[in-house]
């Protein structure tokens, strides 16, 4: 077998087997193929694309080349969920509490922000004392103990991806759903748990800025998982505005708490209420999406499920006084606030420039080595529909010096205030 050949039959159009596959990915691991002959195997792939079994194989092999977790020692079926990066997307912080209370097992591996998207794992930093890392077998212990754990990825998790990726990076080869959709699951899969539900962001603050792109992408993610004996779901939620009102990593968790206090936005209660409905479905502990979501979001409403997050923080080291009082997240932070000069209805709301504000100030990274301030950020107070008179507070900018005139100016460009009252679809499709 030669690399040769295998790059000419993918750039022909044909299928690969999954030894072919194995033979591109074990040999560029172990660097037995060099880097132009993977760059044009890559390159064949973005313009030839997979079928589901190819990504498949691809997902496996790519998972396989690392750390696998085994969660058999974990009573139950245990539950994920996967975001593909948004704007104030901060879903984990009030679901994986939410639905350890209502009675399902959550081991959650996370990562870390870069760009415009925050990460779990430094939204909960912010949270003094927090370890993010614990050793397998305390992670385990733990979600047996109270239901739930959110740390960071332990161990060698799909090396193969993280070298292929770098390689994606500088050959204009990202933005192709067979390897991004490979590259998701891999890790999704190295993780162990029994099901999953994706959320697929469209919009422009989310990767994918199409519905047609984000159901391609959320589709063969499904069918990857599926076909690796996973219980799988992708929810497509917009992306066209950021979720909730406050972007920032200290922020991101006040409003997370005050969520799950019964006092949370309403497009966050729907969305995290609707990633549980289908979670606690495939756990089998409702019998119906609609039973799960209901009790879901009456769960969050009622305030039921913040002793959770308390228990979870406690046992992985936390403050837990920031939680009960989550002012002390944003304290000593200074605020500027940006005031409507006309009157009318939000139009639009341009989520990636708002996040590209945050990023400025402080709140997010331009590369993986950046430091963030996890106290700074954004809080919007108006979605799109909502009505706004002259002077009317439109957002407060939480800072500490850095970006605050960029920032500023980023915001009255990227809200849009006119005469029509537009309706505002949160979730667009359920695969």
């Amino acid at each position: 077998m030669r690399a040769t050949d295998i790059i000419e039959k993918k750039r022909d159009g044909y299928p690969l087997s999954k030894d072919e596959i194995s033979f591109m990915i074990n040999g560029y691991t172990k660097n037995l193929i060099p880097d132009y002959q993977m760059s044009a195997f890559l390159m064949a792939v973005f313009f030839k694309g997979m079928t589901d079994e190819e990504a498949t194989h691809l997902a496996l092999l790519m998972r396989d080349s690392g750390d696998v977790v085994n969660l058999d020692s974990i009573k139950g079926i245990k539950v994920d969920k996967h975001s593909t990066g948004g704007v104030g997307d901060k879903v984990t912080l009030v679901l994986a509490p939410l639905v350890s209370y209502l009675g399902a097992k959550v081991a959650k591996m996370s990562g870390r922000g870069l760009g415009h998207t925050g990460g779990t794992l430094d939204k909960l930093e912010s949270i003094p004392g927090y370890k993010i890392e614990i050793g397998l077998n305390e992670f385990k212990e733990q979600v047996n103990k109270i239901g739930l754990a959110v740390i960071g990825q332990t161990g060698d998790v799909a090396p193969a991806d993280k070298k292929i990726y770098a390689l994606r990076d500088v050959t204009a080869t990202v933005d192709s759903i067979p390897l991004i959709a490979a590259s998701i699951m891999s890790k999704k899969l190295a993780s162990g748990s029994d099901a999953i539900c994706l959320d697929v962001k469209f919009g422009n603050g989310a990767f994918m800025k199409t519905v047609e792109d984000a159901t391609k992408l959320a589709t063969l993610m499904v069918n990857i998982g599926n076909l690796s004996g996973k219980k799988m779901r992708a929810v497509l939620t917009n992306m066209n505005e950021p979720l909730g009102h406050k972007i920032g990593n200290g922020l991101e968790v006040y409003e997370a708490i005050e969520t799950l206090k019964g006092k949370g936005p309403e497009d966050l209660n729907i969305v995290t209420s609707v990633i549980s409905g289908h979670l606690l479905t495939l756990a089998g502990i409702t019998k119906t999406y609609e039973e799960g979501y209901d009790i879901s979001l009456k769960t969050l409403k009622d305030g039921k499920a913040l002793p959770k997050l308390i228990e979870m923080v406690e046992a992985q080291g936390g403050d837990i006084s920031y939680v009960k009082d989550p002012e002390k997240l944003i304290e000593g932070t200074k605020k500027v606030e940006i005031k409507a000069t006309n009157s009318g209805y939000i139009e639009s709301i341009d989520a990636l420039a708002i996040g590209h504000a945050a990023m400025i100030l402080g709140a997010g990274r331009a590369t993986k080595e950046d430091s963030v301030d996890l106290k700074v950020g954004l809080d919007l107070r108006l979605k799109i529909g909502d009505k706004v008179n002259v002077g009317d507070t439109i957002a407060i900018i939480y800072h500490h010096d850095k970006g605050v005139v960029e920032a500023s100016k980023i915001l009255e460009k990227a809200i849009s205030i006119g005469n029509k009252k537009v309706a505002f679809k949160l979730i667009e499709k359920v695969i």
